[in-house]
């Protein structure tokens, strides 16, 4: 069985190689897609009963692991210096910096590397991060799908 959470947040970037416009800095409104995989818990008085996972539950982690991190701030490349150096000029400006280019493949790829060691066999019976699915704009996403996912 699998469920699905939406969670949409606001973050900025830039991708500094680029040939157009998002050389440039710049927002979105992400919108992220968290799916789960899990047996139905049936333990009698659980408060989860009857669900793969209670989706409040999937919402509150995500947002405590990553959504909170991530909101509202820039989301930069450690190489990217002179942003960087420019971000580090503006006192407690909320600034992310990450290990690769912040395209939406790679957000996604955090995203999914990061909830996996939340999600994975700390909750439900048998429950694993499926998918995530992260949405740059509305018409454009990165997916990111667990090897020999069940």
């Amino acid at each position: 069985m699998t469920i699905t959470r939406k969670l949409e947040f606001d973050a900025g970037h830039r991708i500094p190689d680029h040939r157009s416009q998002c050389r440039n800095l710049h927002g979105h409104r992400y919108v992220l897609e968290i799916t789960l995989h899990g047996e139905i818990v049936e333990t009698e008085g659980a408060p989860d009963r009857g669900m793969v996972m209670d989706f409040a539950d999937v919402k509150s982690l995500a947002m405590e692991h990553l959504v909170s991190r991530w909101d509202h701030a820039f989301l930069v490349f450690e190489g990217d210096t002179r942003v960087r150096e420019f971000l580090q000029s503006m006192p407690d400006h909320k600034t992310v910096v990450i290990d690769r280019i912040p395209t939406v493949e790679h957000l996604a790829a955090i995203a999914f590397e990061t909830l996996s060691q939340v999600y994975d066999a700390h909750y439900g019976v048998n429950l694993q991060l499926h998918h995530v699915r992260l949405y740059e704009t509305p018409n454009c996403w990165a997916d990111v799908v667990r090897d020999g996912a069940r």
